[in-house]
């Protein structure tokens, strides 16, 4: 018996909320009111090029934070382009432990070339999670870590909030 990946679809609309906090909060100045505490959200990146992502994703796990939060972030990670897909993921190989993340460059995919889908990928690559349960609450963990430590407490703030009122395990 095959188990499943018990979080991924509510995870998926959870983030989907939080995207929309972001652009929401970035047409009125980045700052808004969740659970009684306002907050002013820092910008988020955009990308324009595989190779922009790539960048990116080798400067955060250089970040000193990073390293010392997550023991993977020495492992190596590359970024490649997805063709013909409208969205980003993460590939793991077993056999020498180096991940993938792949993002689409084609219009359709335009919309995964954003800060957050990006973090999204990475936390796959630092979670010490297991191969079934791949959007589990180690990742959700590994994933608001991430992002509070990339983009800063506020930015985890929300995906906790977010997460916590959508049902998502975090452990």
């Amino acid at each position: 018996m095959t188990e499943r990946d018990s979080q991924r679809s509510a995870l998926y609309a959870a983030e989907r909320l939080v995207f929309n906090v972001f652009e929401r909060a970035a047409g009125g100045g980045n700052t808004l009111t969740i659970a009684g505490t306002t907050i002013t959200l820092p910008p988020e990146a955009r990308f324009g090029s595989v190779d922009s992502v790539r960048h990116y994703v080798d400067r955060v796990v250089a970040m000193a934070p990073v390293i010392d939060r997550f023991e993977r972030a020495r492992t190596p990670v590359s970024v490649r382009t997805r063709r013909g897909q409208h969205q980003a993921h993460y590939e793991y190989d077993p056999a020498g432990g180096a991940g993938v993340i792949a993002v689409p460059v084609a219009t359709q995919g335009r919309w995964a070339m954003r800060e957050l889908v990006v973090l999204h990928e990475l936390a796959h690559h630092l979670s010490p999670g297991s191969s079934t349960d791949k959007h589990g609450p180690r990742f959700a963990a590994t994933l608001i870590d991430l992002v509070g430590l990339v983009l800063g407490p506020e930015a985890a703030l929300v995906y906790r909030i977010t997460f916590g009122d959508s049902g998502i395990g975090v452990g």
